[in-house]
């Protein structure tokens, strides 16, 4: 069932679990994370960033998301992640997202709130949620290389009182393949869960470590993102030159990342 992501993030902060949000690039990544969500009984976010939008049209890929939330008997949001431009984000909202990501964590703290404030009043003519990030998570969504910047508390507080209903930190944590364990700055999560009342959210799961990801959740994030694990299982899946023992390959493929994080992050069941 298509549902707000609002909704999924609030029962997740009640009960104490993280729900999953994995990005997706086609119809198998899609089939791939249903099939888990499904078989274990997760509520899930279907995500597609606007930087991947070149290799994944908004007005293809959307219709397949929304349909796969639709058919689906568990709840599904289907999110807008990392929306740099005011056109993509509109765009999202009128293609039936129910949640979008507004980052504008490379300006200035007081040019990011000002944009996160127009993105949540453009979320209310639909009722989408609405997601911001404060600090850099390091590395962009493409894998391009930016500074790292850890999340202000006084920052997020300032944001959390945009309206937003999630909130991305930069606390070490950064997109793609970790060269090396990541040291995570603990404490600034449990500052921030205890200060802002927006969901918290994790960018730049895979990756890390199940001991990891347990810590993250039983200090308070709620939505944790995974992208590249799912890309990779993809990519060494298709090893055929029969199109479409590829598509069922890649399905499965995904299906098993999914099914490993829905039960690390403590999701199973819950739907």
């Amino acid at each position: 069932m298509l549902v707000n992501m609002r909704e999924l993030l609030g029962k997740a902060e009640e009960e104490g679990y993280a729900v999953p949000s994995f990005s997706v690039a086609n119809m198998e990544c899609i089939e791939g994370v249903m099939a888990a969500a499904e078989a274990m009984r997760s509520p899930v976010i279907l995500q597609v960033a606007e930087v991947r939008l070149p290799y994944s049209p908004l007005y293809l890929i959307a219709p397949m998301m929304r349909a796969a939330a639709e058919h689906a008997s568990v709840p599904v949001a289907v999110h807008l992640d990392h929306g740099k431009t005011l056109g993509c984000i509109e765009e999202a909202l009128d293609l039936g997202f129910t949640s979008v990501m507004c980052d504008g964590s490379e300006l200035p703290i007081a040019e990011n709130v000002a944009l996160t404030r127009r993105v949540v009043e453009l979320a209310r003519r639909t009722g989408a949620a609405v997601e911001a990030e404060v600090g850099r998570v390091g590395r962009d969504e493409d894998g391009s290389e930016c500074e790292e910047q850890m999340a202000g508390i006084s920052d997020c507080v300032q944001m959390a009182h945009t309206g937003i209903d999630a909130l991305a930190i930069g606390i070490g944590n950064a997109h793609g393949v970790y060269a090396q364990l990541p040291k995570l700055r603990y404490d600034i999560l449990e500052e921030a869960h205890r200060k802002v009342r927006a969901a918290l959210v994790m960018h730049g799961g895979s990756g890390l470590t199940d001991e990891q990801f347990r810590k993250l959740v039983a200090l308070g994030m709620r939505k944790i993102n995974i992208a590249t694990d799912i890309f990779m299982a993809q990519a060494s899946a298709c090893t055929s030159k029969d199109v479409f023992r590829n598509i069922r390959a890649s399905a499965e493929a995904v299906e098993g990342v999914a099914r490993h994080y829905i039960h690390i992050f403590g999701s199973e069941g819950k739907a």
